[in-house]
């Protein structure tokens, strides 16, 4: 049965109206708000009227005019879109937790002090470093947390004059340079070598006196092992600099090896990745950083401890760099993370890295026909594609598996291969579900040119004029 998408002419929440209006219960307007200066109170609230049943409807037509999870592959390179478990979204209901206030005392929140206390002896041990914070919001949150760790780490040994400069790979996620410039140091970028793997000999060009840090995510974006990163990271720390992982590519990882075994010094994950808490839509993520012993000192405050069996936020970093959120993390994304590390268990995380990783390697070798996949045949949790060869574009052939119901993987990146299809499958998908991707790929080199520039036409809406999108940025509403 062909796929078609809903298609609804949905108005805005706030434009609904179901016939019943919010107004304050009781007297509360001569009780409650009696102090308030009369310059702030307002007659009404400019609140939604809508009922129970309309907002349902609501949603649930948004829900069908998109795509999720839940409906199936969603092959988004380095992005590790798993299945997001419904064990976890249960236990984030429970009143428990969902009715706790990040005000309440230390007493009363034990239970919760507890649970973040164990996430974060699970990554410690998971990565093979010293000390954690659970406070960033983030990945890129966890990265610009990290980059701080990086300044205040050269401003306490008097060096951050000098040290002016972070060094990435060419294959590095945009929030590398981005997180770096934030920070206020100059990006130096080099060059991969032939394998897809960072030169050795461009990075000790580069390094020097004023070298900060080196970012680097391995696996790479490529799908590839950085089988030098022992001697990366001696050449980085015998030049005084200090090594960042970036984790957005840890689930390849799990059981297998670790940043602090590699030679890292900072490490930022991904809950959201790595241990399947949703994505959100600019919504609640995770993004915990943890660092060697040499820098515990400079991780935000408070984290948690326990002492006497008591579980306590701590605010004993001597040199921290602040705190990076309002209060102790998003603790419903913490809560969920726990509950999957909980469920999987030691072996459950590292079957789940085997079986991403088999999964990557089973869509390359069924793919390896009919297109060109750059450098090491050999890939961890993720492939990257070229359409170069084929005659069609990398754009085209990703709106052809929109318009069959299938999630497109990235395109266009990593930079460094023409007209890219970058593809991680992850391990919550079947072999049905690979091969039914394989095959829809494969079937869209088949499609005229001209047809192809033509979808999706079984979407809620046609193909967009992305440059338009991209230069006329709308970021709210008028």
């Amino acid at each position: 049965m062909p796929f078609r998408q809903a298609t609804y002419d949905e108005p805005l929440i706030s434009e609904m109206r179901s016939g019943s209006t919010y107004r304050i219960p009781g007297d509360a307007s001569a009780t409650v708000l009696k102090d308030l200066p009369g310059e702030i109170l307002r007659k009404d609230l400019k609140l939604p009227e809508v009922s129970e049943y309309d907002v349902v409807r609501h949603y649930t037509r948004l829900s069908q005019m998109n795509y999720s999870v839940d409906l199936g592959i969603y092959p988004l390179g380095s992005c590790t879109m798993k299945f997001n478990p419904k064990l976890a979204d249960l236990v984030s209901t429970f009143e428990g937790f969902s009715g706790i206030h990040p005000l309440q005392s230390e007493e009363t929140v034990q239970g919760s002090l507890k649970i973040m206390y164990e996430l974060q002896e699970y990554l410690k041990d998971i990565s093979d470093m010293d000390a954690i914070t659970l406070q960033p919001l983030a990945g890129a949150h966890g990265e610009f947390t990290g980059i701080l760790i990086v300044r205040k780490y050269h401003e306490d040994r008097g060096d951050l004059g000098k040290r002016t400069e972070i060094i990435i790979p060419d294959s590095a996620h945009g929030t590398n340079p981005a997180s770096a410039a934030m920070c206020g140091f100059d990006v130096v970028e080099i060059p991969s070598g032939p394998n897809g793997t960072v030169n050795i000999e461009a990075l000790k060009a580069a390094l020097s006196e004023k070298t900060a840090a080196f970012m680097i995510t391995n696996p790479n974006t490529l799908g590839i092992f950085e089988d030098q990163i022992t001697e990366i990271a001696k050449l980085v720390h015998d030049a005084g600099a200090l090594l960042y992982y970036d984790g957005a590519n840890f689930n390849a990882i799990l059981g297998i090896t670790s940043p602090g075994l590699m030679g890292f010094d900072i490490v930022h994950f991904n809950l959201h990745k790595t241990f399947a808490t949703p994505h959100g839509g600019g919504g609640p993520g995770s993004g915990p950083v943890a660092v060697k012993a040499h820098l515990k000192d400079f991780l935000p405050v408070p984290v948690v401890s326990m002492k006497d069996k008591r579980y306590f936020l701590d605010y004993s970093m001597k040199k921290t760099i602040g705190k990076v959120s309002s209060y102790f993390g998003s603790f419903n994304m913490l809560l969920r993370a726990w509950s999957y590390i909980k469920y999987h268990g030691w072996d459950g995380l590292n079957e789940n890295t085997l079986d991403a990783v088999m999964n990557a390697n089973y869509l390359s070798k069924k793919l390896s026909a009919a297109f060109r996949i750059p450098y090491k045949p050999l890939k961890k949790h993720e492939l990257v594609l070229s359409t170069e060869g084929t005659g069609k574009k990398a754009l085209d052939l990703a709106k052809y598996l929109i318009d069959q119901g299938v999630h497109a993987p990235t395109v266009y990146f990593p930079l460094i291969v023409h007209e890219a299809m970058m593809i991680e499958p992850t391990e919550t998908v079947s072999k049905a579900d690979l091969d039914n991707f394989a095959e829809m790929l494969l079937k869209s080199l088949e499609v005229e040119e001209e047809e192809l520039k033509k979808m999706p036409r079984n979407l809620s809406v046609g193909r967009l004029d992305e440059v338009k999108a991209a230069r006329d940025l709308k970021i709210r509403w008028d």
